[in-house]
């Protein structure tokens, strides 16, 4: 075939089909879009030299393809256009993970993604350049009119005409030439580069106007750009966020650039490092560096040094690199009040941060609060867990409960607190009524809401809050105590004391209880000390640490007949009779329930009439009294229900299934156990629902059908693993199959 009757798109497409290639793969290994290699294959656009040999080499045409171009494109070099500039800085030491971020930037930067830019954002210190310099070193080869790297951190804030100008510069145009506007600097630069390959990394933008000047309309030239903001003005680009590094990333960018004793280390110290470090890359590198220059004999001395919070961010500072100054430069553009909400949130003791709880910090509406905290995640300062949460860094809240925190008085920082226990305490006792409508409540617990307040539609939606808030509300109750907010802690501690039973969360329940007991001895309020003994009684009991929560009951009992609280007695008598039932002290815990069970039903204290007549229903139930434990569990399960107490209906339901089953009735109990299940659902008690699945999975196993008690056990454990034999006696029979 002669050349006069071949042209280079036509040719280019015959060898692409010949070799059986897509158009979409040939444009990502050329680093272009599909639309412009369409254009050159239909002659709607010419090729250059430089794109003719990348696709002489991606099809192997031992230069035929290039052979085919006009002598005029072929001459068509324009060298003084541009001087090959590389300008890449090497990359990073010990650079680890982040593979979907890499491939984000290498779709981006092969055409796959057809943005006009890539923009990395992160909070300081999570590793954006060296992202930024991993993905650009990977595709650099296919950009040969050059590869530039310029730091906006290093220009003034109106930066764009100066890097425009430095640019320009790079690429051969003299300075006399150079114009004074900023759009005519932008004009010129997309003149000069175009049809040109080339790659731009920006690094440490302010803004979107920094970059706006410097993007270019053609396919071949590409933008990456790192910043502590979204940017998410540029709409046009391809946004990929940087969080902090996995555990075994962590670990593993510690163990490599940290040298050989870290190479060695335990993974548990290692562990405990990076995550004093929060799993920052920056972080991470300065302590690794103090390993390997032995200015840390070991990474034992290291964990200690780190688990110090006050002198973490010394710790984290080499001289060179500081957490502390990278969070500094995030914190400089913000507005005065995006620094006081800042300093603020510090204070919240928990994981995360309800957008209420902002509001009550701050003393501000919620809308304002919502905005402000999305200038803050704008600024990577913090994160947003959903619509109406938000979490800090570790090492933020320290940067911003040493730096920011003394710009505020003592008394702003005290007053912003108590809002914060007070705010927290009104909903705790909100979420706690429907959780429990009937439970007694002294009267000096705040429930006075003001006007407007937020507040919960149903039991469902307080069980779901307290579900979600529980953790701030443990931290919050040590806060009252650390402050000397003595009734707040006692009454944040009582208001979470029938959730924690219910979810069966005993390690938050002792937790809260011990501070409130602590708080009651010391401001002398033995009313509450006795409220709080007794409930740290029932804490011990419902987990089985028996010894212990006899202890509790005979202090508050001892306590009660001190202040003349008949009420308090029985129910220390009623709770010492229900542990003795779990100790098998059978005939001192009937006299007990028989005695409290009187008492109640003269004061028509019904709800505890109730849980009285159940723990009479499995005593019975221990003592072969099956017929006589089914019924008094019935009646129990009537009156729970009359009550609007469900979750006890189904402790009742369970106990007549167990009853039941002592009798070796199996069908009785089976309907039963089934019927347990369900309501346990419906009141979101995994603990029953376990009770109930190890029930039927007892009965299958009595019946022989042992594949299925196994997969009923299997899901009783998935529900709740670890049902404790001593108190329930399904775990028993379980045990013993």
């Amino acid at each position: 075939m002669k050349r006069e009757t071949l042209d280079f798109g036509s040719e280019l497409r015959r060898r692409r089909t010949e070799k059986k290639i897509t158009l979409g793969t040939l444009s990502l290994q050329l680093f272009c879009s599909s639309s412009h290699l369409s254009k050159v294959e239909t002659g709607k656009a010419k090729a250059n030299l430089r794109f003719g040999k990348l696709c002489d080499d991606a099809l192997e045409a031992q230069g035929e393809l290039v052979a085919l171009l006009d002598d005029e494109e072929t001459t068509k070099e324009r060298p003084t256009d541009i001087n090959l500039i590389f300008g890449l800085p090497a990359l990073p030491y010990h650079f680890v993970g982040r593979p979907q971020e890499l491939k984000s930037i290498a779709d981006y930067l092969s055409g796959a993604l057809e943005s006009s830019l890539c923009v990395i954002s992160g909070m300081t210190g999570v590793g954006k350049t060296a992202l930024a310099l991993q993905g650009a070193w990977a595709a650099s080869k296919c950009f040969p009119d050059g590869c530039f790297f310029l730091d906006f951190g290093e220009t003034s804030p109106h930066g764009a005409q100066e890097v425009l100008s430095s640019l320009l510069k790079l690429i051969g145009v003299p300075e006399e030439r150079l114009p004074s506007r900023p759009d005519a600097l932008a004009n010129l630069w997309r003149s000069r580069t175009r049809d040109k390959r080339l790659m731009l990394v920006l690094d440490n933008v302010r803004s979107a106007a920094d970059v706006a000047p410097l993007l270019s309309s053609d396919p071949g030239c590409k933008v990456i750009v790192t910043s502590r903001k979204r940017l998410s003005a540029l709409d046009e680009a391809t946004h990929v966020p940087v969080g902090v590094l996995t555990d075994t990333e962590a670990g593993a960018l510690f163990r490599t650039a940290g040298g050989e004793r870290a190479a060695c280390a335990p993974e548990a110290a290692v562990r405990a490092v990076v995550e004093y470090c929060g799993r920052l890359p920056l972080a991470v590198r300065i302590v690794a560096a103090r390993l390997r220059s032995g200015s840390m004999r070991s990474v034992a001395e290291l964990e200690v040094r780190l688990s110090h919070e006050t002198h973490r961010l010394e710790l984290l500072d080499d001289g060179d690199r500081s957490v502390a100054a990278a969070l500094a430069v995030s914190c400089h553009c913000l507005s005065g009040e995006q620094r006081r909400v800042l300093a603020l949130l510090a204070l919240h003791p928990g994981p995360g941060i309800d957008l209420h709880d902002v509001a009550v910090l701050a003393d501000i509406d919620p809308l304002r609060a919502a905005t402000l905290v999305d200038g803050l995640a704008d600024a990577h300062l913090v994160t947003h867990e959903s619509s109406r949460r938000v979490s800090m860094h570790d090492l933020v809240r320290q940067f911003a409960r040493v730096e920011l925190l003394a710009q505020l008085t003592v008394e702003e920082q005290h007053a912003a607190l108590r809002r914060l226990l007070e705010h927290g305490l009104r909903l705790a006792v909100a979420a706690d009524k429907l959780l429990t409508p009937q439970r007694f409540r002294p009267p000096v617990i705040l429930d006075d809401f003001p006007e407007g307040a937020w507040a919960f539609s149903d039991r469902a939606a307080g069980v779901l809050w307290l579900e979600s808030e529980w953790r701030s509300l443990v931290a919050l109750c040590e806060t009252a105590a650390e402050l000397g907010l003595h009734s707040l802690c006692w009454q944040l501690a009582f208001a979470l004391r029938d959730f924690f039973f219910l979810t069966k969360r005993w390690g938050p329940w002792i937790e809260t209880h011990t501070r409130a007991v602590e708080s009651a001895r010391t401001a002398g309020a033995r009313t509450w000390l006795a409220i709080s003994l007794s409930n740290l009684g029932v804490a011990h009991s419902d987990r089985g640490d028996l010894t212990m929560a006899v202890g509790y009951f005979q202090q508050a009992l001892v306590l009660y007949q001190e202040l003349g609280d008949d009420d308090g007695v029985v129910n220390s008598v009623s709770n010492l009779a229900w542990a003795e039932l779990y100790l098998g002290e059978y005939e001192n815990s009937m006299d007990g329930l028989r005695t409290a069970l009187k008492y109640y039903r003269r004061m028509e204290n019904r709800r505890n009439a109730a849980i009285t007549l159940r723990g009479i229903a499995l005593l019975e139930a221990e003592l072969q009294l099956c017929p006589s434990a089914v019924e008094h569990a019935q009646q129990a399960r009537a009156e729970f229900h009359a009550l609007g107490l469900e979750l006890d209906a189904v402790m009742s339901v369970n106990c007549a299934a167990w009853a039941h089953f002592r009798s070796g009735d199996h069908r009785a109990a089976t309907a039963d156990y089934k019927e347990a299940l369900a309501l346990a659902e419906s009141c979101s008690s995994s603990y029953e629902g376990a009770r109930a699945l190890t029930g039927l999975g007892n009965i299958s196993w009595a019946r022989g059908r042992h594949e299925a008690a196994t997969e009923l056990w299997r899901r009783a454990d998935v529900l709740y693993g670890g049902l404790e034999p001593v108190m329930l006696g399904e775990a028993r029979v379980r045990l013993a199959s």
